[in-house]
């Protein structure tokens, strides 16, 4: 199905995709369902709103779950009131980014838009939230929706915040910004070529994964994309190429940027 902005797809049962393709960098959220509440990983760019699409899916309390604070994922974060981030992004939720309005704006228009845009976004008055969330979250935390259950699993790297959430029932793997199809990108002061690493090999070595839930691109990655990256940077760390200002490493269709 398809809004004015938003594309939405069905991942399987109560489970939904909800993208903006119309943006050059391909944002998605998704909805899970329980029987007393629902989640939304991630509020996406802010340009739509966000908030009347997850209404018309679903009737239930909404908590949105941050996989971290970067513009491009709490865009949406105003329209909800129930909010819940890592402890290490809280800060920059509560504080704004470390990064002007100015160069936000730059990256958030740097390529032409291939979709019409909604009447109720104005560039000139885009600013990315900024607020206190309603819940911290801290590694193993678990969020019980009613009869299913999302675990939260830190993988700092990307952020310092950053989280995957993590379906064990269903083996789905919400995995932001820490992997996608594309540049996965570790070269910003804030970022850790090293702990990124360590995130990917730590969510390689979870049990029944069945499905990998990225934070842009392609929703169709195999499984087995993940293993691949844990095995390209295992061969990047062995030749010293995880740290900061070792540029571009791309290898069989996967590239980080240190």
């Amino acid at each position: 199905m398809r809004t004015p902005w938003f594309t939405i797809e069905d991942i399987g049962p109560k489970t939904t995709a909800i993208s903006e393709y119309g943006h050059w960098e391909q944002v998605h959220s998704y909805l899970f369902e329980g029987s007393r509440k629902a989640a939304l990983i991630d509020t996406g760019l802010g340009i739509g709103r966000i908030s009347e699409v997850v209404g018309k899916l679903t009737q239930l309390q909404v908590v949105v779950i941050t996989t971290h604070c970067h513009w491009d994922h709490i865009g949406g974060h105003g329209e909800f009131n129930e909010l819940a981030i890592h402890q290490e992004d809280r800060r920059w939720l509560e504080n704004g980014l470390p990064i002007s309005n100015k160069e936000i704006l730059t990256n958030l228009l740097k390529e032409p838009f291939s979709q019409k845009l909604p009447k109720c976004f104005d560039p000139d008055n885009y600013h990315p939230f900024v607020g206190k969330p309603q819940h911290v979250l801290y590694d193993n935390s678990v969020i019980d929706l009613g009869n299913r259950q999302l675990k939260i699993v830190h993988t700092p790297g990307h952020s310092p915040g950053h989280i995957c959430v993590f379906e064990e029932e269903t083996g789905y793997l919400c995995t932001g910004d820490i992997l996608y199809e594309g540049t996965v990108y570790a070269n910003f002061p804030s970022t850790d070529p090293c702990k990124l690493h360590n995130s990917i090999r730590r969510i390689d070595s979870i049990e029944h994964v069945s499905r990998l839930l990225p934070g842009h691109n392609s929703l169709d990655i195999p499984r087995s994309f993940l293993t691949k990256a844990h095995v390209v940077l295992d061969k990047l760390a062995d030749a010293g190429f995880v740290r900061h200002g070792t540029g571009v490493h791309e290898c069989g269709g996967i590239s980080f940027i240190f």
